[in-house]
């Protein structure tokens, strides 16, 4: 059992260094491919919340167009 908590230290301690060095802050073209692509999927996002914004406009201003038609 020991040389399994030894075995875990190491695969810890491999997985530390392998984050540390991925935090490098020379950013290449992958990283800037990257952000570019999180900022559109960000914008999409936003334009898609917007979206659904102006349908719920939409369908409550039907929805009292509707019941002001049924009083009449």
């Amino acid at each position: 059992m020991n040389w399994m908590k030894k075995v875990i230290f190491v695969l810890c301690l491999v997985m530390a260094l392998a984050v540390v060095s991925g935090c490098d802050s020379d950013d290449g073209s992958a990283e800037k491919l990257g952000k570019k692509f999180d900022q559109a999927m960000e914008d999409a996002k936003d334009k898609m919340d917007d979206m659904g914004d102006d349908a719920k406009d939409t369908y409550e201003d039907m929805k009292d167009k509707a019941k002001e038609a049924m009083d009449n």
